[in-house]
């Protein structure tokens, strides 16, 4: 029997598409058989709302990070940098629209998926630094520990820059194994050993931030629950309610979008390590697993609204920037009414 080769292996009722004959790698004669299914077409418009929310929201913090911001304090280093981080996450994501289950270049693929990766594990490193710096001034606020200081904090946010930078770098070099999806850009590939490792490290770095997590927010939690069953004014148990919700805000936020994607990745690493073999197992990890990245990336979309609730400074100044924009619309459309109704009344004399 005759036809493009890889096709007759298949057997009957199982021949390939044109679309799928021209995916195959040229080297090897089988085909991709874990398909992307209904996040084909569900993933590019998550992916551009998201980046579309992401763009303008972080772009607004960082201009107010930097213009109306008076005093620059440690937890303020940390937001400006969160936001960068996820400025720069957000750049990535137009690639994942464009290279969904496509075959893309190499290099670009890989450098797109590293440098987003890079700025995930950037986000939960200061994520864990902003949830330090509030449990430290909760529980302890009257000593000044030295991560306070604006020297301090500014050279404990470069040093999770390099670190984060260094420990992807591996990722450009990784050589993977043999695989027949490993030809498209955002899709499931076959791993080396080594790459199989380095994944599991930052899996295992993840749970460690968030037992961090939870025992700073135990603890604020027990210390808020002692003033507030205690026999402290109502105004302050009211203050103590409030500021509770908005620091476990921060931990909401990392729970949601970054807690399941984990969860996911050790069987997923393990079944692009060849140690799960089912191929419909790997189908079911390569759909779920999509699905929490589309949640982890929601988190820079997210983590404008901890700046909002953790900074006054940054809540004053979106504030009084939404507010001089309505009151000047609002005098230019009075404007535009008493122009109109001269006019008008012009015309009747």
């Amino acid at each position: 029997m005759k036809g493009t080769p890889g096709v007759q292996a298949m057997g009957p009722g199982n021949t390939l598409s044109p679309a799928d004959v021209r995916t195959q790698p040229s080297s090897n004669t089988s085909y991709c058989e874990i398909r992307d299914d209904f996040l084909a077409v569900t993933l590019p418009v998550v992916y551009s709302l998201i980046f579309i929310i992401s763009l303008l929201s972080n772009l607004l913090a960082l201009w107010v990070f930097w213009r109306h911001t008076q005093k620059t304090t440690s937890i303020t280093v940390y937001m400006r940098n969160l936001a960068l981080s996820d400025l720069l996450l957000a750049l990535c994501l137009p690639f994942r629209v464009a290279y969904q289950s496509q075959s893309g270049p190499l290099m670009l693929c890989t450098a797109v998926g590293a440098f987003f990766y890079l700025n995930m594990y950037v986000s939960i490193m200061f994520l864990s630094l902003i949830s330090l710096d509030r449990y430290l001034k909760l529980i302890w606020p009257l000593k000044q520990f030295k991560i306070h200081t604006l020297p301090c904090s500014t050279v404990a946010a470069r040093v999770v820059w390099l670190l984060c930078s260094v420990f992807t770098l591996p990722f450009f070099f990784e050589t993977r194994r043999e695989g027949p999806c490993n030809h498209k850009c955002f899709h499931f590939k076959s791993k080396s050993l080594l790459g199989a490792v380095l994944n599991m490290v930052a899996v295992v770095t993840f749970f460690i931030h968030l037992l961090l997590f939870l025992y700073f927010y135990g603890k604020i939690s027990s210390r808020f629950h002692k003033v507030s069953s205690g026999e402290a004014q109502q105004q302050i148990k009211r203050m103590s309610h409030r500021a509770v919700r908005k620091i476990f805000v921060v931990l909401a936020i990392f729970i949601v979008c970054f807690v399941p994607y984990h969860v996911i990745r050790v069987p997923y690493i393990l079944a692009q390590a060849g140690v799960i073999t089912s191929m419909q197992w790997k189908q079911v990890l390569h759909l779920v697993n999509e699905l929490v990245l589309c949640i982890s990336a929601l988190n820079s979309c997210l983590d404008p609204v901890i700046f909002f609730f953790l900074s006054s400074s940054f809540r004053r100044a979106v504030l009084c920037t939404l507010q001089g924009k309505l009151k000047r619309a609002l005098l230019r459309n009075q404007g535009a009414q008493i122009h109109s109704k001269s006019v008008t009344e012009a015309g009747l004399d």
